[in-house]
């Protein structure tokens, strides 16, 4: 019977049985790192994993290439963080420090969307699309190239250096120093013209800041997918920690259906076993699926931290299969409930839609439709007083009260621009532009260039403040002459 436990279950009962003989003074603080030789697999996620990694590093490497005309005067590079001119540019999207919330809404939706992918399908962002991944698996890949593959690797690994062996070793470090060297060169070309950067990178003529964060970049890099891999996985990266308490039983991860695979045997003993009428699993124990995990984990003793659900396991085993001539799927994506109902000859679930999935998505729609009401109802003007302290007011010698402002108006706009700045809810009030001789009628016009803010020091002057409180409500307009576009904002006129 205890064959047919699950494999958590039966190394418990093993450890309840044969508890340890060494004392726990004397167990090490630490687990030792083992060397993994990952084997090279193929099969329908392998391919799935081919064309995600391609097309993430063909967006990351090429998109600061990519062009998009704006208008003269303005960059034409389509994603672009312009710090110089404190401005992030995506496409027909540009993005100005007074609305770095889009930013937030993005990082809110980006979370929703991660806790959404958990419960459907556990760490499939660890599996396919984490960056750590991704990398790691093009590090992998050369090295698999350079020293050949799992076999290869241990058989050289444990023979004595050699003149061959170090020619393979030195020329596998070099190009991963030149894989993540142009990491973090791709990366800084995010923020600067990326073809006049190049050529400034390769004339020694670009900032010393870029030189700085591509080799800081390149550390990280070389550092993290070539020399750590999977232990970023198990001890750096806190996301398996914080999906383990957000799954749920109808979450889909890769599992090894033990209720089909055990008890193990090998093929020729389950044959027999079979014909006798007695228990025998689909299960070889051939490792397969142990010797292609990047983490080195061993999918049938259950769900484990260092699982990406990347599914190579469930290629390898699916190859092993179709050569025993067993059903395919003994390691697949599957959720706990499926298991126990299996048991009991109950049909499998996978209930994608339920309540979970739902909220997450509707979360999702939320934070994205009121960006994108944002995005499309927003102005391309804005206006801010700030009335000054020192003093609050000053009383003229004609009886009347002038108070000063710095008024900022804001053109978010290729072009220049000119407003008629004017009060309201003031009466009788006059307004005066420190700087600005240009008027229409009674009130200051004042331009503004380009994509840019100016700011005027401006006083506002009542003729009769006895007929007004102590503190009176002002409005300050602009009006773009021409369009017609206002924008107004409220401040305080104080008189006494």
């Amino acid at each position: 019977m205890s064959d047919l436990l699950s494999p958590a279950a039966r190394k418990s009962a093993a450890e309840v049985e044969e508890p340890h003989a060494v004392g726990a003074e004397d167990e090490p603080l630490y687990e030792s790192r083992r060397e993994i030789y990952q084997q090279s697999v193929k099969g329908r996620l392998r391919t799935i994993k081919w064309a995600v990694l391609f097309v993430c590093l063909g967006v990351y490497y090429f998109l600061p290439f990519v062009r998009w005309y704006r208008g003269p005067n303005q960059p034409d590079q389509a994603v672009l963080v312009d710090i110089a001119n404190n401005r992030f540019y995506f496409f027909f999207i540009e993005i100005w420090p007074q609305e770095i919330y889009y930013f937030t809404g993005l990082l809110v939706m980006a979370a929703l969307i991660l806790f959404l992918m958990n419960a459907v399908a556990g760490r499939v962002w660890c599996g396919y699309l984490c960056p750590q991944t991704v990398w790691t698996d093009l590090f992998t890949t050369v090295e698999r190239w350079v020293e050949g593959d799992r076999r290869e690797r241990m058989i050289a690994d444990s023979q004595p250096m050699s003149a061959a062996k170090a020619g393979r070793k030195i020329l596998k470090h070099v190009l991963w120093l030149m894989i993540a060297w142009w990491t973090g060169g791709a990366w800084v070309l995010y923020f600067a013209d990326a073809p006049t950067l190049v050529k400034d990178l390769a004339t020694f003529q670009a900032p010393m800041v870029a030189y700085v964060w591509i080799g800081i970049l390149t550390f990280t890099t070389y550092s993290l997918a070539g020399l750590m891999k999977e232990q970023v996985c198990l001890y750096m990266c806190p996301w398996p920690r914080i999906q383990a308490a957000l799954t749920d039983q109808y979450a889909l991860n890769v599992t090894y259906r033990y209720d089909r695979g055990e008890p193990r045997m090998s093929v020729k003993a389950a044959a027999k076993a079979r014909q006798a009428e007695q228990p025998a699993g689909d299960c070889i124990d051939c490792r397969q699926c142990v010797v292609v995990c990047p983490t080195g984990v061993d999918i049938r003793d259950g769900a484990q931290l260092g699982c990406i659900q990347c599914g190579l396991c469930i290629d390898a085993c699916n190859s092993v299969m179709t050569k025993v001539n067993r059903p395919l799927g003994l390691i697949a994506y599957d959720n706990d409930v499926n298991i126990e109902r299996r048991r009991e000859g109950l049909d499998e679930v996978y209930p994608i839609v339920r309540t979970r999935t739902v909220l997450y998505v509707a979360m999702i729609a939320a934070v994205g439709l009121v960006m994108l009401y944002g995005l499309m109802t927003r102005s391309f003007t804005d206006l801010s007083v700030l009335h000054d302290r020192n003093p609050l007011f000053v009383q003229l010698s004609d009886g009347s009260v002038r108070n000063s402002y710095t008024v900022r108006i804001l053109n978010k706009r290729p072009l220049h621009r000119i407003f008629v700045l004017a009060v309201d809810e003031l009466p009788l009030a006059k307004l005066t532009a420190v700087g600005v001789t240009t008027t229409s009628g009674d009130w200051p016009v004042v331009d503004v260039g380009p994509d840019s803010t100016r700011e005027v020091i401006v006083h506002v002057t009542a003729a009769k403040p006895a007929d007004l409180p102590a503190s009176s409500r002002v409005t300050f307009r602009i009006t773009e002459l021409g369009s017609g576009e206002k924008v107004s904002v409220s401040d305080h006129f104080i008189s006494r």
